[in-house]
């Protein structure tokens, strides 16, 4: 890969967007969801196992995470996410804030329905240029 190289991998194009980009050494992983309308804790486990899955394309896993942005329906389940973050990334944990904000949903703006998504998250990896 040559230094100056953007490679961009899981592109969608109803959406705009692509789900993995790599740039130099680093990855950037976005959306990163489980499955809208389980609960919060298997929301969050399917988020981390997409993000797992995502790192895989590059060679790369959750140890090669430095940074995370954690989207929350509701904040008060940040201790959920951290017990799932101590079991999953094992004391190599990356810098991270969770934010508070209310997901699109289909059918507009009006609270929780049964296909909610109450957790997202997006990550920044490391990969030196030399994997």
């Amino acid at each position: 890969m040559q230094k100056n190289s953007i490679i961009r991998k899981e592109l969608n194009e109803t959406w705009a967007h692509a789900g993995a980009v790599r740039a130099g050494e680093l990855i950037f992983i976005g959306y990163c969801a489980g499955v809208p309308g389980e609960g919060i804790e298997a929301q969050i486990r399917g988020a981390f196992d997409e993000m797992e899955r995502r790192l895989s394309l590059f060679g790369l896993s959750l140890s090669d995470v430095v940074q995370m942005d954690c989207l929350f329906r509701d904040v008060w389940n940040i201790p959920i996410m951290e017990k799932v973050i101590r079991e999953r990334f094992r004391g190599e944990y990356p810098v991270r804030k969770s934010i508070r904000t209310d997901f699109a949903a289909p059918g507009g703006e009006g609270g929780l329905h049964e296909g909610s998504i109450l957790f997202q998250a997006d990550a920044v990896a490391y990969a030196p240029l030399s994997r």
